[in-house]
């Protein structure tokens, strides 16, 4: 039985070479023009809302599936040095919004000073890093879909088809890149724990902070497991001015590849964080507080199998610098994943002695300010 199987199937691996080679195409050398790629421009539009009217629309914890509108605005971020994934913002002089397009290489559809249209129905208008209570504060809006998780409030488009027809390109022959806010002084932001896309137009704006100093603190949430649950204490460690008696945690670069990561940890300079978060840490079978040392095993690894966890997971991690703007606090935060992760701060920002510049776009979480630069030229140190 298996033989003849065998047979048939080689008979019918030679018959169709056979139709393959009887029945090849014919190629004229013909073809039709492929038709030219649409630009969008105001005339295509009846009316166009600005991007602080849209947000203010927006109700906390509430989501809002979005009818017949159309936003303007301009690129002002690129992914391509990666401190951006997978979507891009745009500003208006109302201020600015992310649009979670959901793939990457996105600098080669959306240009830096490109016009875009967004056809806002049937998105939805969420909020990313809001936390209520005296600790927290506003986040931002964004635009994507609704989250069928329930994890976040909108999810990333992610289908071309429906990319397309959603973010509609301006001609990018014709770019007018944004020209960001010169900020000098705290007095000329919002306030973080109130603040929006639609009471400040420099919130979600490209801004520029001059004279900023090093606020001698970072901020960064490690995992034992990113695949388990992110939200349990048990699978967090904070490296923090709260979790360690360096507020620094030894962080001197903008955030840490796995590489550097790796180099960090095995450093030792982490092992007295705990496993926890807030005021709740996790514990091992005898009662002990667990910190990043206990996972370090007798070859020195940190892979110490405890409470079902098998060491602290290494990966790219993304990192908040603090700095000041007077005596109020700047994170700069940083991916992981971006091509300058580990360049090292310069040390006489970090001594004190000079300050910087930065340009970037200005965004909220949890209550506070925190600033995302497209690349490591958008830095400048004063000395």
């Amino acid at each position: 039985m298996k033989k003849s199987l065998i047979i048939t199937a080689a008979l019918l691996a030679l018959s169709s070479c056979g139709l393959k080679e009887e029945f090849q195409p014919v190629f004229t050398g013909k073809y039709p023009a492929p038709e030219p790629e649409r630009y969008w421009s105001d005339e295509d539009f009846g009316r166009i809302t600005s991007i602080a009217d849209l947000v203010s629309g927006y109700t906390i914890g509430q989501p809002k599936v979005l009818g017949s509108t159309v936003i303007k605005g301009t690129v002002s971020t690129t992914d391509r040095p990666g401190n951006f994934y997978k979507s891009f913002y745009i500003q208006d002089e109302t201020g600015g919004i992310e649009i979670k397009v959901g793939k990457n290489g996105l600098y080669n559809d959306y240009l830096l000073g490109q016009t875009v249209y967004v056809d806002c129905e049937d998105l939805t208008l969420g909020m990313y890093g809001y936390k209520s209570g005296n600790n927290g504060g506003m986040g931002m809006a964004q635009l994507g879909f609704s989250d069928p998780t329930g994890s976040y409030e909108t999810s990333y488009m992610e289908i071309p088809l429906l990319i397309d027809a959603h973010v509609l390109r301006g001609n990018p022959s014709e770019l007018h890149p944004v020209t960001p806010a010169v900020i000098t002084s705290a007095s000329q932001l919002p306030n973080p724990k109130t603040a929006t896309q639609a009471t400040s137009k420099l919130i979600g704006s490209m801004v520029t902070l001059k004279g900023l100093t090093y606020g001698n603190e970072v901020f960064c949430l490690l995992y034992l497991d990113s695949n388990q649950d992110k939200k349990s204490y048990t699978n967090r460690v904070f490296l923090s001015s709260s979790n360690s008696s360096d507020p620094t945690c030894g962080i001197t670069t903008w955030a840490m590849s796995k590489e550097k990561m790796t180099e960090y940890l095995y450093s030792g300079i982490w092992d007295e964080c705990k496993v926890g978060s807030g005021n709740t840490y996790a514990e091992d079978e005898e009662g002990n507080t667990l910190t990043v040392g206990s996972y370090r095993g007798e070859n020195g690894l940190y892979d110490a199998s405890i409470n079902g966890f098998n060491g602290i997971e290494r990966t790219a991690y993304s990192v908040s610098q603090y700095f000041k703007l007077g005596s109020t606090d700047i994170q700069i935060r940083t991916s992981g994943f971006c091509k300058f992760c580990d360049v090292e701060i310069d040390p006489d920002v970090l001594s004190g002695r000079a300050t910087i510049d930065v340009t970037g776009v200005l965004t909220l979480y949890q209550g506070s300010f925190q600033l995302v630069v497209n690349n490591i030229d958008d830095i400048t140190v004063n000395r």
